[in-house]
C-alpha cells in the first residue's frame, strides 16, 4: 500500500513539474518579441489611422500628479469630450471640491477658478502667450487620447524601427489648407515622432516641438491598454513638458465611457471676476 502511494506521488510529482515546464515555456513564447518587419510610413499611417480610438462622446474619470520646479500637487478630475467640438474639464483638489472648471472648443478657452472667485474667456493666442506654448484644439485632443493629429498632413513621414516599435517622424507638420484659419496657424510646423507598438498599433509614445521654438518640447507616454466597447485606450499617461522649467504630469484613467451623449456645464456665477487680457 505504502509503495502504490509512493508511486502514485512520484506520478504526481512528474505530471505537475512537466505542467510546470510547458506553462514556463508557453509563457516565454508569449513574452519574447519576435523581430518586427519592417514597413513603409504610408502603410503605418494607414494602420494608425485603422486602430485609433473611434468616438462621437467620450467621458472619463482621473487622477492626476503633478510636478512643475520640484513643487507637487495631486488632484482628481473629470474629462468630458465631443470630439472635435468641445473639450470639458473639472479639477478636483483631494478635499472633494471643484476647484476650477475649463471649456475649450475650437476657437475659445473658457475658465472658473473658484479657488479665487475669478474667470476667463479667451482664445488660444492668450492662452499660448501666458503659457509660453503654441497649441490648438487638435494637439490638445489628440494628447489628451493618445491618437494622432486629425487636421495635419501625414505625407512626410520617415518609417524606421526602434527598440523594437515602429517609429515614424517628420521635420515638418504642416496644418492641412482647409483646416488653417489664419496666417499664424498656417506659419506653424511641427517636428514630429511618433512610436507605435508593432501588435496593435496604438501610439505608446510621441514628442512634438516647434521648428522655430526647438527648445520646447511635450512629450507624452501612453500605457496600461484597456479594451473598452471593443476598442483600445490607455489608461495611464505620462506627459513631460522640456521649457525652463520642467513640467510633468502623470494621470490614471477610470470609468471610462464612450458613446454616451454629454452634457458641458459651464456657467460664471455673478459675483465672479474676469481675469482681463
Amino acid at each position: 500500500m505504502i509503495r502504490l502511494i509512493e508511486r502514485c506521488f512520484r506520478s504526481f510529482l512528474i505530471i505537475l513539474i512537466t505542467s510546470l515546464i510547458f506553462i514556463a515555456c508557453s509563457t516565454s513564447r508569449k513574452v519574447m518579441k519576435a523581430p518586427i518587419k519592417e514597413e513603409g510610413a504610408d502603410y503605418l499611417m494607414r494602420k494608425l489611422k485603422e486602430n485609433e480610438l473611434k468616438f462621437d462622446w467620450f467621458s472619463a474619470k482621473f487622477s492626476a500628479n503633478y510636478e512643475n520646479a520640484g513643487k507637487k500637487n495631486s488632484f482628481n478630475g473629470q474629462l468630458r469630450i465631443r470630439n472635435d467640438s468641445l473639450i470639458w474639464i473639472s479639477l478636483t483638489p483631494m478635499l472633494g471640491i471643484e476647484a476650477i472648471r475649463i471649456m475649450i472648443s475650437q476657437d475659445s478657452v473658457k475658465l472658473i477658478n473658484r479657488l479665487n472667485n475669478t474667470y476667463f474667456l479667451g482664445d488660444y493666442e492668450y492662452v499660448n502667450r501666458f503659457l509660453n506654448t503654441n497649441i490648438d484644439f487638435d494637439l490638445l485632443q489628440s494628447i489628451l487620447l493618445g491618437t494622432d493629429l486629425q487636421s495635419y498632413e501625414n505625407e512626410k513621414f520617415r518609417a524606421s524601427i526602434d527598440k523594437g516599435n515602429y517609429k515614424l517622424s517628420t521635420s515638418e507638420r504642416l496644418k492641412l489648407k482647409k483646416f488653417a484659419r489664419n496666417n499664424q496657424e498656417k506659419l506653424k510646423v511641427f517636428i514630429q515622432n511618433i512610436w507605435l507598438d508593432p501588435i496593435n498599433f496604438k501610439i505608446i509614445h510621441t514628442d512634438v516641438k516647434e521648428i522655430r521654438r526647438e527648445n520646447i518640447k511635450l512629450e507624452s507616454n501612453y500605457t496600461t491598454f484597456e479594451e473598452i466597447d471593443g476598442q483600445l485606450f490607455p489608461k495611464e499617461m505620462d506627459y513631460t513638458i522640456w521649457a525652463d522649467n520642467t513640467i510633468r504630469l502623470q494621470t490614471t484613467f477610470s470609468r471610462i465611457v464612450i458613446g454616451n451623449p454629454l452634457q458641458f456645464p459651464f456657467k460664471i456665477p455673478a459675483s465672479f471676476q474676469p481675469v482681463t487680457q
